[in-house]
């Protein structure tokens, strides 16, 4: 390297390339495997979809031998994802030939909700809404009996996957987005395909919660789709180094692209392009907990703990930024997550051997404090009530009592006037 007294590494890892937009905003994460059959356990689901809400912070005490924070409190980032219950509408079966897995066909439930029929148009108001309509009119007639029951015959003998198909409740989440996100799920677990498919055709039409599919402590993977920061230069998209001052036609540029011969640019040279919104999968990521819907006793108070004894649930004071307020069930994830807030983002049970043999996913966590201070500035307060004690009442309540008296004292005087009369 001339003019250069230390040599530098490359920047920016070449294991992402193609650097590319995801294929559509609305997109969940796409699952391109999923973790290893456990055929002695009972049959589960191993995946869902959740809706990132935003991030806030905890306290809590170190578990960990032998380190050195062990036994002593962390402050640590977490994120929330809304969760509803998904809706399983359909059952599908595959087996494995040389080419990979190919379908055995699919059973679909009775019913089929408006809002997964929308995922089959691209412009619902606009078409004649007759999917799934021919269908529901024929199921329980006893030729569509007989093919389902065949249908489950085929999938027993042959299939060596089972998977459900489900869909989310848009109408309970603070997302103007009426179509819901559909996803199949595949189904680990029994001693035989008998016991999956069993497993699976109870589930149609049946409302399944994130706590049946997740437990507090687990490690999952979650695949989504990054934030998108549009056309970027090469310092901002690969960090490499700014030129010297007074550089020939600018210096946030990569001076050197490369040797005359070959005469082309190879692939690992950083070149300015798109940055964010990248489809991406994390692993491992922790569940501190799993919360209920704020309509039941525990959700209202999911942010207290032992050692915070202030009944509040995990909403701050104003709200999510641009979010809102949490109204269903939710996830709350160690550290920060893909994307921007309403997101959708698919969960799946952890791949990866150390899901359950690293010293993280033996770790247990107990939280000691969970921040619900106002997310839109400087927050100082866990409770509007904590807030008015301090506060004392705002001049907007002090008008409105001085009217209220003042009304009640003019309708006692005419009232006393009425009487003397």
């Amino acid at each position: 390297m001339s003019h250069r007294k230390f040599e530098a590494p490359r920047h920016g890892s070449l294991g992402f390339l193609p650097k590319k937009r995801a294929r559509k905003a609305g997109n969940r994460g796409r699952m391109k495997s999923y973790p290893k059959d456990q055929k002695t356990e009972t049959p589960y689901l191993t995946s869902f979809i959740g809706y990132k809400v935003g991030s806030t912070h905890i306290v809590r005490e170190a578990n960990k031998p032998g380190s050195l924070i062990h036994k002593k409190e962390i402050v640590e980032a977490v994120t929330v994802l809304e969760t509803p219950p998904m809706i399983v509408i359909g059952l599908t079966a595959y087996y494995q030939s040389p080419y990979g897995l190919k379908s055995l066909g699919t059973i679909w439930a009775h019913h089929v909700s408006e809002e997964a029929r929308r995922r089959w148009y691209k412009r619902w108001s606009e078409s004649k809404k007759l999917a799934f309509t021919r269908h529901r009119s024929t199921y329980t007639t006893k030729t569509q009996r007989n093919k389902r029951r065949k249908t489950l015959a085929k999938f027993a003998k042959h299939a060596s996957v089972v998977r459900v198909i489900a869909h989310t409740q848009m109408s309970k989440i603070k997302i103007s987005q009426k179509k819901a996100h559909v996803s199949e799920i595949q189904v680990n677990g029994g001693d035989d395909i008998a016991a999956k498919l069993k497993f699976a055709y109870r589930l149609l039409e049946k409302f399944v919660p994130v706590s049946d599919v997740f437990n507090k402590d687990d490690m999952i993977d979650l695949v989504g789709i990054t934030k998108g920061h549009g056309y970027k230069g090469v310092v901002s998209r690969w960090g490499v180094a700014r030129l010297a001052r007074k550089t020939h036609k600018g210096l946030r540029k990569v001076a050197c692209i490369g040797a005359w011969h070959p005469s082309r640019v190879s692939y690992s040279v950083a070149r300015a392009g798109q940055k964010g919104f990248f489809h991406r999968c994390l692993n491992n990521i922790k569940v501190y907990m799993v919360g209920k819907s704020l309509s039941t006793e525990e959700g209202k108070t999911a942010g207290t703990t032992k050692y915070d004894i202030t009944k509040k649930s995990i909403n701050p004071i104003s709200g999510w930024p641009r979010y809102g307020f949490i109204t269903e069930d939710f996830l709350m994830l160690k550290g920060h997550v893909t994307g921007p807030p309403r997101r959708v983002l698919t969960l799946r049970k952890g791949c990866l051997p150390t899901a359950t043999s690293s010293r993280a996913a033996k770790e247990e966590i107990e939280l000691k404090f969970v921040d619900t201070a106002s997310k839109l500035g400087t927050g100082h307060f866990q409770t509007k009530d904590e807030k008015k004690r301090f506060m004392g009442p705002m001049k907007k309540e002090l008008n409105a009592k001085k009217l209220k008296d003042l009304e009640k004292a003019r309708a006692e005087k005419k009232a006393a006037e009425e009487s003397a009369n």
